[in-house]
């Protein structure tokens, strides 16, 4: 697919074309299995193949195909040929496209469960007609769907790279820094704050990398590269349990191709592998 997607929150009046139906049951997304690929269901209505959704948003089109998220629940009945996945372990089988448009369709299924009534006076909200907000009825307050930003950072020094290891992350498995961004903070500011913070070394010549949103459940993460300016490694052991320089060579087990965690990491990889060649 060429991925062209314009969002909307205004569907067709009926649905009489076949459409992209992004079906969750709590994490995990309905897919049909066609050879190697796992692909979101492409149907007109989801109801006729007999499933019916606790609740249904319209995303907007892919290639001019609309696009849709729907939730159902325990217990449902799984057409033959179909099964549900953590979205993890469809990543690489499904269409790269696609794929990003099922990290749009479980955030913005995640905001509509959580955000059903008003932050300020309790009232029950109602969906806005022209854009993805909602507007409470009796105070007017509009909330939109939260994004909480996230820094990524990969440190380089002396042609290692800096990685460590969180408790939540399985036992061997080192990744890249990262943290929320805090009120007031610009970015650059937050990449040094969190590497001071959970490493104890001071950064230099900060550098934008990339971005990816990170639906679990609403973080954007925001790519960094820094030089490393000066300090020992001192870890809280709350936060960080270990972080130690690896040469390309003595890389540890790494996060999947999934994250910008590993394209940092692999970015890093190639610039070493090139500075020998």
């Amino acid at each position: 697919m060429e991925g062209l997607f314009e969002s909307s929150v205004k569907g067709p009046v009926e649905k009489t074309h076949p459409a992209f139906w992004f079906v969750f049951k709590e994490k995990r997304m309905l897919c049909v299995k066609q050879e190697a690929e796992n692909n979101p269901l492409f149907v007109v209505d989801i109801r006729d193949i007999g499933i019916h959704p606790d609740r249904e948003l319209y995303l907007g089109l892919l290639d001019g195909f609309h696009c849709y998220v729907a939730e159902v629940s325990e217990p449902t009945r799984v057409p033959e040929g179909m099964a549900f996945h953590g979205l993890w372990s469809i990543h690489g089988s499904m269409d790269e496209n696609l794929f990003k448009v099922a990290f749009r369709a479980i955030h913005t299924l995640e905001w509509d469960r959580t955000d059903q009534y008003c932050s300020f006076c309790g009232s029950r909200n109602r969906q806005k007609v022209q854009e993805r907000a909602k507007e409470c009825p009796q105070c007017g307050r509009v909330s939109f769907p939260r994004i909480s930003p996230a820094i990524i950072v990969l440190v380089e020094h002396d042609g290692k790279a800096l990685l460590a290891r969180s408790p939540r992350f399985k036992e061997g498995l080192f990744s890249v820094l990262a943290g929320f961004v805090e009120p007031g903070e610009t970015l650059e500011d937050a990449v040094s704050r969190e590497v001071k913070e959970e490493a104890g070394i001071d950064v230099k010549n900060i550098r934008y990398f990339g971005s990816q949103p990170w639906p679990f459940p609403d973080s954007l993460m925001i790519g960094f590269t820094a030089e490393y300016a000066g300090g020992d490694i001192k870890i809280d052991n709350d936060e960080i349990l270990d972080a130690r320089w690896f040469s390309a060579e003595d890389m540890p087990e790494i996060p999947g191709r999934i994250s910008i965690s590993r394209a940092l990491i692999d970015w890093f990889l190639d610039r070493q592998k090139g500075e020998k060649t």
